[in-house]
């Protein structure tokens, strides 16, 4: 990811992470968008650990609101399984990719650009790390 202030969002959340995430990027794909969707989503899956608990962040996904998110994460979690988050480029996911993944969720009904869906993406697992702990940076009272 490159220098910016996506990349700054990014760090910010992921430095109060615990453990923090480790990120595995992709290179671009060329070509068609057919093409692209499914030459990145090859590389996606190839990046997958063999168990790994593959959630999609897809915009057809179940869109939870932030306790709930929290309640998923712990049980994805527990399962004693990697849980690895899959991001699309800007032609979105192959369906190869959502149909590998075992949950799909979405972080609103707008499209947003992958680099900051990493950033939100951060910001939603320190949330609801902060849910599970009864840290007061969630605060449940606010719309």
């Amino acid at each position: 990811m490159k220098a910016g202030p996506e990349a700054a969002l990014y760090a910010h959340y992921a430095a109060r992470l615990r453990p923090p995430p480790e990120v595995a990027e992709i290179p671009e794909a060329r070509g068609s968008a057919g093409e692209v969707r499914k030459r990145e989503g090859a590389a996606l899956i190839a990046a997958l650990p063999a168990d790994a608990l593959a959630v999609a962040l897809d915009l057809g996904g179940e869109a939870p609101d932030s306790e709930r998110f929290a309640a998923l994460l712990a049980r994805w979690e527990e399962s004693g399984r990697s849980v690895c988050f899959l991001i699309g480029g800007a032609e979105g996911l192959d369906p190869a990719v959502t149909a590998r993944a075992e949950h799909r969720i979405a972080l609103g009904p707008m499209t947003w650009p992958h680099f900051l869906v990493r950033g939100m993406l951060a910001e939603q697992l320190y949330r609801a790390q902060a849910i599970r702990q009864n840290h007061p940076y969630h605060r449940a009272w606010r719309p």
